[in-house]
């Protein structure tokens, strides 16, 4: 008796969404469903190779193939990047784009485990859940285009598979490149850890490496006769971490030495870091950038030495589209929450509890749209650097338990079985039915293209890059 009534709650649940669902956003679930298992394969495909950025030579032939298949356009190694691709289909305006990220990180490889188990030790992993990033949205695309097929809906629809989101931000050269120069209305969704129609921006930033060039000798028999490139990276770290109480709270400084000598009985040549410095805006980031630039100096001055400063890249804040919330927010409440097995549940908790997080379980609500843009995230992307060209849309959808550790084995392990999968399935309906609303209402993508131009005013965009891609590069 029990399971009777629970399946008829589950029937009649269904039931009231679909009658709140026009035909177009029913063929648009209907698609992602039929291609679903396909999709999950895709998806745990390059989970396990877990390429990382400007590496993801299989990734993008899975994902662009598949694209083929199913009958878009796919031009292979735009903006100069192997691993860069668009895939388009249809004719006309309007054009509306999505986003599609395949990278993983390094160093965090993890079975598909609730307990710290890596499946390579020593690899790469998706910590950020990129293998369900361009899955979901490429699974969008094609569900579009079988509804131009149909002939319910007229314009194009454009997928970018975008490469190297975690280092180096290869968005930032398509942009350069005019992949979206087209294009009306982007769309786009990032993993996380509850559902949410994103308005809330992220922080801009900017990679530069630091070299010291000194004079090798003998660290104990003639050391006066050494000039210590490690000594000027020691002095040039000391003063950013002395800086740190003088730069605003919202902004952020990080390092990582690669290079400080090889051995201890030398006195070392050569020293190499990687440095970043992030804030929300990127007119205040620039300041600071430029002050522990000048830093870089002063240490060489002090230790001896000659120094270099190579620009790596920079990206935008995200700039954000509170219209275009409101569309993905309706979609979201019609799709209604995520429901999860006991299974799934009990994954949850278990990655919660090997993690030292309260044991609750998966966030499965739809959080509502925020009211104010004060608090961006920690994180940055470079979706900043489109959504300073063409309007932006963008999505948050669980993958992984409330409160996980993000950039950690913990998503890994959650992108790479149901609970990701479930996620992954759920964004690519999200946005797919979000694109159906600005195929058929002009005044929709109007409405957003307007607050786009009254955010951005005045301001010209302006790449932060010096040169090609830097591909193959540490």
């Amino acid at each position: 008796m029990k399971k009777i009534i629970l399946f008829v709650a589950l029937f009649t649940c269904i039931g009231s969404i679909g009658q709140k669902l026009n035909p177009h956003k029913k063929a648009i679930i209907a698609s992602i469903e039929k291609h679903e298992a396909e999709l999950i394969k895709i998806s745990d495909s390059i989970w396990a190779l877990a390429e990382t950025a400007f590496n993801e030579s299989e990734s993008s032939r899975i994902l662009a193939e598949y694209a083929e298949k199913n009958g878009l356009k796919v031009t292979r190694g735009v903006a100069d990047i192997p691993t860069a691709f668009t895939a388009t289909y249809g004719s006309g305006k309007p054009v509306i784009s999505i986003l599609g990220e395949f990278d993983a990180l390094p160093g965090i490889s993890q079975k598909a485990s609730p307990v710290k188990e890596p499946l390579q030790p020593g690899a790469a992993g998706h910590g950020c859940g990129h293998n369900m990033f361009g899955t979901a949205s490429l699974g969008s695309a094609i569900a579009i285009k079988e509804l131009m097929d149909q002939g319910k809906i007229k314009g194009t629809v454009k997928f970018l598979g975008t490469p190297a989101e975690e280092k180096f931000f290869a968005k930032v050269w398509m942009v350069e490149a005019g992949l979206w120069s087209d294009v009306d209305v982007n769309i786009s969704w990032h993993p996380s850890s509850g559902i949410e129609a994103d308005v809330q921006s992220g922080l801009s930033l900017i990679d530069f490496i630091v070299e010291f060039y000194g004079q090798t000798a003998h660290a104990s028999a003639d050391p006066w006769n050494g000039r210590s490139a490690s000594d000027a990276l020691e002095l040039y770290t000391t003063g950013i971490n002395y800086y740190r109480e003088h730069i605003l709270p919202t902004s952020r400084i990080h390092y990582h030495i690669q290079d400080g000598g090889q051995v201890v009985n030398v006195v070392p040549d050569y020293a190499k870091l990687w440095v970043r410095v992030r804030d929300p805006k990127r007119k205040i980031m620039l300041p600071t950038y430029e002050r522990v630039k000048k830093m870089a100096e002063g240490a060489a001055i002090m230790a001896n030495v000659d120094y270099k400063i190579s620009l790596v890249s920079g990206i935008y804040e995200t700039l954000v589209n509170r219209s275009g919330g409101e569309i993905m927010q309706k979609n979201l409440e019609l799709l209604g929450p995520i429901t999860y097995t006991e299974e799934e549940t009990a994954f949850g908790k278990a990655i919660q509890k090997a993690t030292g997080k309260p044991e609750i379980g998966m966030d499965s609500k739809i959080y509502p749209l925020k009211e104010t843009e004060k608090n961006p995230g920690g994180g940055s992307t470079d979706v900043g650097d489109v959504s300073w060209n063409v309007p932006n849309i963008n999505l948050g959808v669980t993958v992984a338990p409330k409160d996980t550790p993000w950039h950690s084995w913990a998503v890994v392990a959650c992108g790479g079985m149901s609970i990701g999968h479930k996620g992954m399935v759920y964004a690519s309906k999200a946005m797919g039915m979000t694109m159906v609303d600005l195929f058929t209402n002009p005044k929709l993508v109007e409405k957003v293209k307007e607050e786009y131009k009254t955010r951005k005013g005045d301001e010209v965009y302006e790449a932060m890059i010096d040169g090609p891609p830097p591909i193959g590069k540490d």
